[in-house]
């Protein structure tokens, strides 16, 4: 349910305008009498819209949206005044308000102001994401046997508002296939929520994801919402979900199985229908077995599964990664770009990446970039574990690959060295590789989707 916050020194009529707020708009409206009071209610619950008087005591309309600016509160607000002095509601606007409104105006109006501007800051907020996502797509580039699986997976599951179960190694791209999956699904306009289960104390886990009213605990100034409730229709991406302790476990499957959640120090239930994505890099099965994680819970979230592939599974896919992460980490850093030679690249792509995946790889990039005084990183840029462990851990037979799998990625990963050898020349390549012609290796290009793009 949406929040909107009302402030005004006028109890009567803050009152009144929080109770036409509530029929006409179905919103959940909490009151605050100051801009302190605002400001306090803003900094300990999840609020979608301030409403706020421009005239109060002490500090007032002006002095909450300064405040606003320098805690970097992204709360859109719409100011409202009755005294007709509407010079004081543009300079709010250029002090960071979205709208103004005579208190005389009808609430209707209001309710349309504040729709417009929780979309606005919805679609500002999807945009930070997106670029965001753009800066760290890298774990999904790539077009190896395995990602075109995953790929093809994503696309499959993505349409049905099931739960997913995703799992993969540290660093794999686990939380880039969550929204991959939440991008392509039917609610892909409404929040996306990601909570690290691993990073939350024990003792505030219920209050995280479900909720809590005011005085429902020490220090719990005012209500707020979880993250079930503040993901609305959207997705609720639980991350690490087999670090959560029992009791969290047993309370988080009685969620998912009733479709609602009752915040602590309620009793009344809320109905919460976003679909929940769960994120691991254990293997559940054994967790169950072994009882620290519950099997019943496991059926829950297991209704599909995504596997995302270690680097080493799809090391063909290094060289486009390495280029991706190259542009943008120069980019970042303000450098002129630079280029990778086929030297270093073989050593890359020999290493299994098998400490944290591709995140691994950005960070020995990025040393890469840092070292290198000209245009070129040579194989003496490459860390010295990168290019001293290669061979170190030799792939294990829990790999579980079938022959099929391992005979195309080699068949790729020969094909793609041996392309950046020879600077992406099709006649040189299929020479060196003792091909009859180059039409041969367009054939087998074409084959593995192999092109320098």
């Amino acid at each position: 349910m949406t929040t909107i916050l009302l402030c005004d020194d006028n109890a009567p009529l803050s009152e009144q305008y929080a109770y036409d707020l509530r029929r006409l708009g179905d919103y959940e409206v909490l009151t605050a009498a100051s801009g302190a009071d605002a400001l306090e209610a803003l900094a300990s619950d999840t609020i979608d819209c301030l409403v706020l008087d421009l005239e109060m005591p002490g500090m007032d309309g002006f002095g909450v949206l300064r405040a606003l600016r320098d805690r970097s509160i992204a709360t859109p607000v719409i100011v409202y005044t009755g005294t007709g002095n509407f010079d004081r509601c543009v300079q709010a606007i250029k002090a960071g308000a979205y709208a103004f409104i005579d208190k005389a105006e009808p609430v209707e109006r209001v309710v349309r102001e504040i729709e417009n501007a929780i979309e606005r800051r919805r679609i500002l907020d999807e945009v930070a994401v997106l670029r965001r996502y753009a800066d760290d797509e890298s774990a999904l580039l790539g077009a190896s046997p395995a990602m075109r699986a995953l790929k093809d997976a994503i696309a499959r599951v993505a349409p049905v508002p099931s739960a997913v179960l995703i799992t993969g190694e540290s660093g794999s791209g686990k939380e880039l296939v969550a929204r991959d999956v939440h991008r392509l699904s039917a609610g892909a306009r409404e929040p996306f929520i990601a909570v690290n289960c691993a990073a939350l104390p024990e003792q505030l886990i219920e209050s995280e994801l479900f909720g809590h009213e005011r005085g429902a605990f020490t220090g719990a100034a005012a209500s707020r919402k979880g993250a079930f409730e503040s993901a609305g229709r959207g997705t609720l991406f639980l991350d690490e979900i087999g670090e959560l302790p029992a009791p969290a476990q047993a309370k988080l499957l009685r969620v998912l199985e009733e479709r609602a959640v009752t915040r602590l120090g309620s009793s009344r239930p809320v109905s919460v229908p976003a679909r929940v994505i769960a994120a691991t890099n254990r293997d559940l099965d054994v967790e169950a077995r072994e009882g620290r994680f519950r099997r019943d819970l496991l059926f829950r979230i297991n209704v599909h599964m995504l596997r995302v592939p270690p680097l080493r599974d799809r090391l063909s896919d290094v060289p486009a990664l390495v280029a991706h992460l190259v542009s943008r980490t120069c980019e970042r850093f303000g450098l002129r770009q630079k280029r990778v030679s086929p030297e270093a690249l073989d050593i890359l792509m020999g290493y299994d990446w098998r400490l944290n995946n591709v995140r691994e790889l950005r960070n020995a990039v990025e040393r890469m970039i840092i070292a290198a005084d000209g245009d070129s990183i040579g194989p003496e840029h490459v860390p010295s574990e990168v290019r001293d462990d290669g061979a170190a851990h030799p792939p294990q037979a829990g790999d579980a690959r079938t022959f099929v799998q391992l005979k195309a990625e080699a068949e790729r990963q020969i094909i793609v060295s041996a392309l950046e050898k020879h600077d992406w020349h099709i006649t040189r390549t299929a020479h060196d590789l003792g091909l009859a012609d180059h039409a041969s290796l367009l054939k087998i290009m074409r084959r593995h989707r192999i092109s320098r793009d």
